[in-house]
């Protein structure tokens, strides 16, 4: 049976991580906006601020996971909303007094990367607490579906914004957004019990870095399902350059069509997200997670042959629809299994590790795709990612083994 009623606590933490998604997507492309518009950067700045921003990040992010997992999640995740709202509001305290710099944009990023994975560690930790086992789908499906939401509506409402009032301005509203989810979740209310220590002198020790990693890469069914996506994400995040290369280069798409392209497709994601609890109740978690996981994987291939004019335009939009329509049944399945499979003393420290790894997956991968493309052209790169992606079901199968995930919700 779909659940649906999860309680005030959820209702406010919800409408927290709405707030922080919609000014997140409203602001997508406004660092690199700023770079290029009012700092004239070059693009080897550009690409550093995408990269090594967020790489620094899930560096800095690696000792996050323990100190997280031994402290109320609740204070964690206000504290990170926090040190996201002032970090991104000093972008237009700068501007206004003359003395913004690229190397602020970079610390800026890295700092905003170390805050989302410890706010990630401690979400799902709190969420799991907060939640009945037999409603962690549905409420990831909740969560799923409201990200899909901010990214379709975000980034045209961005470029608005951006285009009315420049790119500092979406930045603000980001900050504001992270100000408002700091809210939402005071608002929550009540104590959150103490967390259990795992060494009664609370100091952090050598082990408690790797228990998290431990944990993912040793335990049966998490171990694929991890490298799976870890995989996926990175191949499908390395041939964006590329694309966009290819149709606002050679095609001639303008920029509004490419916006376009990306933004009607995540209807699919609404779609898919809501009908993942009901698929689960009917054929099982196992089923859905191994064919939603392999049908996503032959999609992005078929972007190498996109063309110029309105058929390349239905081409990319037909795509990334089914992309992110399965990617949007197999994501909140995904995460239930990943809380119900890790014991509640290390969840902060397996998200956190499942968080770096895959940032750092994205950071590598889009680099080496990078140079891929300017060696053999855009095309080629994206396709070798559509062939490669192809590859990754096979571990699907390992990791939706009888006994490796529970067979449905709640058990």
């Amino acid at each position: 049976m779909v659940r649906g009623a999860l309680g005030r606590g959820f209702g406010w933490l919800w409408a927290a991580y709405a707030m922080s998604s919609f000014g997140t997507w409203l602001a997508f492309s406004a660092f690199p906006l700023i770079a290029v518009v009012v700092l004239h950067a070059g693009p080897a700045e550009v690409a550093a601020l995408a990269a090594v921003g967020p790489a620094v990040g899930a560096l800095l992010a690696v000792p996050l996971g323990p100190w997280v997992e031994f402290r109320r999640k609740r204070p964690v995740m206000i504290a990170a909303d926090l040190v996201r709202c002032a970090a991104l509001l000093s972008v237009p305290a700068a501007y206004a007094l003359d003395a913004l710099g690229f190397w602020q944009l970079l610390l800026v990023s890295a700092v905003v990367a170390v805050a989302d994975i410890a706010f990630t560690a401690a979400s799902g930790a709190f969420l799991k607490g907060l939640v009945a086992p037999g409603d962690l789908l549905v409420a990831n499906g909740r969560f799923e579906a409201t990200m899909w939401t901010s990214s379709m509506l975000g980034p045209p409402l961005g470029g608005a914004l951006t285009a009315l009032f420049g790119p500092v301005l979406t930045v603000a509203a980001d900050a504001v957004s992270y100000l408002l989810s700091a809210a939402g979740l005071s608002a929550i209310g009540g104590r959150e019990p103490s967390p259990a220590h795992e060494n009664p002198a609370h100091r952090l020790r050598a082990a408690d870095l790797f228990a998290g990693w431990r944990h993912l890469l040793t335990h049966r069914g998490l171990r694929p399902l991890f490298l799976n996506a870890v995989l996926v994400n990175g191949l499908i995040m390395a041939s964006a350059p590329p694309l966009a290369v290819l149709m606002l280069g050679p095609l001639g798409f303008a920029p509004w069509q490419y916006t376009l392209a990306f933004a009607v497709p995540c209807a699919g994601g609404l779609l898919g997200s809501r009908l993942a609890p009901r698929l689960v109740a009917r054929f099982g978690r196992r089923p859905v997670l191994r064919t939603a996981g392999t049908l996503r994987a032959l999609w992005p291939v078929g972007l190498a042959f996109v063309s110029a004019g309105p058929g390349g335009l239905v081409l990319v939009m037909a795509v990334e629809f089914g992309l992110i329509f399965l990617s949007a049944v197999f994501n909140p399945v995904l995460a239930t299994s990943r809380l119900e499979l890790t014991p509640t003393d290390r969840v902060a420290r397996t998200l956190s590790a499942w968080s770096v790894a895959s940032r750092a997956s994205v950071a590598v991968l889009t680099a080496l795709w990078g140079a891929l493309a300017a060696l053999t052209g855009p095309r080629t790169a994206i396709g070798l990612a559509g062939v490669l992606l192809w590859a990754t079901p096979l571990l699907l199968v390992a990791g939706t083994a009888k006994g490796a995930v529970p067979a449905s919700a709640g058990r």
